[in-house]
């Protein structure tokens, strides 16, 4: 009896505990729906405050969480297309949406060119010319490609007519040309293609600038050339066009002279060969419209008469741009020469600021002749340096005279006045560092050939478009100026033979440069020095020394002489 009673008092205690869990489920359930719907009544309401702290509270909790999960769910579905996505803070579907637009957005992107996509400004540049026959596409290629290099760039010009000339043994006529011709156009477009393809290469080996040279009338053409975007490049187009029938006429005349294509022809035949010529691709060129090519181009008016750019942006895009707005195509004839023979060249000295020695006086005499007699048939000017050799070197001749600044001779900083034997004695590493690498060795507080070359930018852009003018200069500025002209390779520019009393003449021959060695009949010393085999910091005075020319210690009294009398 007594474990029944006990029995029956569990089951009392365990039904009372269910109904007060019971009642305070109820309870709480109760007051929630009350609490839910005076929020439900207030939102209707539109009531801006709300009444109850509480409520207030867990809305503000709810939303912040929401806010948490979208941003975490943004930020993982976020793409480099998609800038920005605006959502519904709490909505159940949002990985879904983001999923939705970025499969649009990749569609749509899908059909449009890889070159709608950011190119590195640093980005190899591959520049096509665009223009009929005798514009001056060939001029301005190969005379950027001068500007180019000159200023630290590696640029090269890829000539379609060059790739065009190795599949044919002989040119022979211009039926070459003709739209119809299928053979012609075959082993055109061959050509184009084999140009390309090393240009390509070209940049791909770590080049800055290939120049496409052809003519490009077709916006075909223009489209599969632009289309190498996709490989990285940055592609700028320039468009020649000449209107100027006098300089169209010059440049009719420079490709009859100078074109491997009529050489083996006669005047009149060459002639009537080029005509027909250029009524072929009259009837097939479509000139560049921005309104049906998408493309990045500058169109350049009779040669630099106007110039024109669209979607032109880069840094190598604007130093073109700046360099085609000043570029004139005219003929041109130069003359460089050094000073006279200075009292510093008779001692081995370099730099300073030395007067003439009796031989070069003697130059200067015989160049005042010389150049007053050409005056006579055309006018010229000289430019000089400011230093008192050029300037009493060039003060008989008789025409208008600049002193330039930028034409000073190469400042040897601490060794200004020194012999190269006093050069070696006092800094034997300095000397052999210089020997090392000429070009690029900067005396202390002083200067290289780099540094020349950078102070000389706007006298060869001014020198350019000069005609007849002589420059009285020194060894390193000439060297630099004739490598200029030359197109030489940097490395070689301190090497260069300029010598004493010689008058160097440059004749422009097409887009290059004809060179013809005056040589006046008065002697002076030999200041040219090759570059040592030894270069080392090691090396002995012996082998330091070897090229160096020879010299006077002192002035002699006899230096009006020939080189016989003074031996006498």
């Amino acid at each position: 009896m007594a474990l029944v009673s006990i029995q029956s008092d569990w089951y009392i205690y365990f039904w009372l505990l269910y109904c007060k869990i019971y009642s305070a489920i109820v309870w709480l359930f109760g007051n929630h729906c009350r609490g839910a719907d005076k929020v439900r009544s207030v939102i209707t309401a539109g009531a801006g405050v709300q009444s109850s702290g509480s409520i207030q509270r867990a809305r503000t909790r709810r939303r912040k969480a929401q806010q948490h999960r979208v941003k975490h769910i943004v930020a993982l579905t976020r793409r480099s297309s998609v800038r920005r996505i605006v959502m519904a803070p709490g909505a159940s579907t949002a990985h879904t949406m983001m999923e939705d637009k970025e499969k649009t957005l990749h569609g749509a992107l899908g059909a449009v060119s890889m070159r709608t996509r950011h190119i590195s400004p640093f980005a190899p540049l591959l520049i096509a010319l665009v223009g009929l026959p005798a514009r001056g596409k060939s001029q301005l290629a190969h005379r950027l490609s001068r500007h180019l290099n000159w200023n630290g760039e590696s640029a090269k010009v890829f000539d379609c007519s060059e790739y065009r000339r190795r599949h044919m043994a002989l040119y022979g006529s211009h039926d070459i040309f003709r739209a119809d011709n299928q053979q012609g156009s075959a082993i055109r477009r061959q050509s184009a293609r084999e140009a390309v393809q090393d240009a390509v290469h070209w940049l791909k080996d770590g080049n800055s600038v290939a120049i496409f040279d052809g003519t490009n009338i077709t916006r075909e053409q223009r489209q599969d050339l632009n289309s190498l975007s996709e490989m990285g490049f940055r592609i700028l187009f320039i468009e020649c066009v000449c209107e100027d029938q006098d300089l169209l006429e010059r440049n009719i005349i420079e490709i009859l002279h100078y074109s491997a294509d009529y050489k083996n022809m006669s005047e009149d035949e060459a002639v009537d060969d080029l005509r027909k010529k250029l009524e072929h691709y009259m009837r097939q060129y479509e000139p560049i419209d921005a309104s049906l090519e998408n493309i990045g181009f500058v169109r350049v008016e009779n040669m630099g008469e106007t110039v024109t750019a669209h979607k032109v942006s880069g840094q190598k895009e604007s130093t073109i741009l700046g360099y085609l707005s000043g570029m004139r195509a005219l003929p041109q004839t130069l003359y460089f020469t050094r000073h006279g023979e200075s009292e510093y060249n008779v001692l081995g000295r370099i730099g300073g600021d030395a007067a003439l020695s009796a031989r070069g006086q003697m130059y200067a005499r015989a160049l005042a002749e010389h150049m007053n007699g050409l005056a006579t048939r055309e006018p010229f000017s000289i430019w000089t340096s400011e230093l008192r050799r050029t300037k009493q070197t060039a003060a008989d001749i008789r025409a208008p005279k600049c002193a330039i600044r930028a034409l000073n001779e190469l400042d040897a900083g601490i060794c200004e006045g020194l012999t190269y034997e006093e050069m070696q004695e006092r800094f034997p590493q300095e000397f052999a560092w210089r020997d090392q690498d000429k070009l690029r060795y900067r005396y202390p507080w002083g200067e290289s050939y780099i540094d020349i070359m950078t102070r000389l930018r706007p006298v060869l852009a001014a020198l350019e478009d000069e005609h007849n003018v002589i420059v009285v200069g020194h060894q390193a500025v000439l060297r630099c100026m004739l490598g200029y002209f030359l197109d030489a390779k940097l490395d070689e520019l301190p090497y260069m033979t300029v010598p004493l009393h010689t008058i160097v003449k440059l004749t422009s021959y097409g887009y290059t440069y004809k060179v013809e060695m005056i040589k006046m009949p008065v002697d002076c010393v030999d200041t040219h020095r090759k570059q040592p085999k030894n270069c080392s910091i090691t090396r002995t005075t012996a082998d330091a020394l070897v090229t160096v020319p020879s010299h006077y210690d002192t002035l002699p009294s006899n230096l009006w002489q020939n080189t016989t009398e003074a031996q006498l």
